[in-house]
């Protein structure tokens, strides 16, 4: 999942980030299921958390992978959530789906007693991770399992021999990117492995997924780096070079010939880091 704040109450852009949730969750669909049926839970969980759920790309995943389940969905933001609802909808599932709106970094009501909670790219934004894994781990059933996934930065989709002949410009743009979230979101990127065990865990695993899609005919991919690519435009304009920026600016521009709309050679590359941690 793109690193946005859905797990609390910091997002200004609602419409644009719900639409890079829902397009993060259609490109990386196999990758997510492939996560889930990877976790090594002690019996098919009956009481699911997600926490910082967006717009349900963990929920609906987890939904499918465990027919006999219950998601207790967990976001800050109403719309993620109204979404979230409507889908449960579309899909016949609302009965197995209750969506919970609250703010992570303040306090929890009662979320049950779950066999499983699921955190994808939710911890590293919030105020204090540490105190968020206490919670999950007094809240967790006995056995229960705390799945941790984060995203090495957003993908990447371009060539390496850059459009615009300006090589090396997505490089350059996330260069930016991460500077930027250095210093706004410092937990990104961290080692969650230590912080898990320091919460009273047991480490039960801890894998690294690669990302590499190629050929693929979906549109949702040129969509899906055209809503990242425009917001860390919004991020690392003052940051890079006019030569870049105007490059950049082509590659947006959806109306112009060179939109990456129109390109029919974007590979999606990334990692997802993913831990599983058991309370004893």
């Amino acid at each position: 999942m793109p690193h946005t704040a859905h797990g609390h109450g910091h997002a200004p852009d609602v419409d644009g980030q719900a639409e890079i949730l829902d397009l993060d969750a259609e490109v990386l669909a196999e990758h997510t299921a492939s996560i889930i049926e990877w976790l090594p839970v002690q019996a098919s969980p009956r009481r699911i958390v997600d926490l910082g759920c967006g717009t349900g790309a963990g929920t609906f995943a987890l939904l499918a992978h465990f027919p006999d389940a219950h998601v207790t969905a967990v976001d800050s933001s109403a719309e993620h959530l109204h979404r979230l609802h409507e889908k449960a909808d579309q899909r016949g599932v609302a009965d197995r789906v209750r969506t919970l709106q609250i703010d992570l970094d303040a306090a929890w009501p009662d979320l049950g007693t779950p066999d499983l909670v699921w955190a994808s790219a939710a911890l590293h934004h919030m105020a204090d991770p540490d105190r968020t894994l206490r919670q999950v781990h007094e809240a967790l059933a006995p056995g229960g399992l705390f799945a941790v996934v984060e995203l090495a930065g957003f993908p990447r989709f371009l060539p390496e021999d850059a459009p615009e002949g300006r090589p090396g410009l997505e490089e350059r743009v996330h260069a930016a990117s991460e500077r930027h979230h250095a210093e706004h979101v410092p937990h990104r990127g961290a080692d969650w492995g230590p912080k898990l065990t320091a919460a009273g865990f047991t480490l039960a695993g801890e894998r690294t997924i690669t990302v590499r899609i190629e050929q693929s005919r979906s549109d949702a991919v040129g969509r899906y780096a055209l809503s990242g690519l425009q917001r860390m435009r919004g991020t690392v304009a003052d940051a890079l070079p006019a030569e870049d920026l105007t490059a950049l600016d082509r590659l947006l521009d959806t109306d112009g010939p060179r939109s990456i709309l129109r390109r029919d050679d974007l590979v999606v590359r990334t990692e997802r880091q993913v831990w599983a941690a058991r309370r004893a």
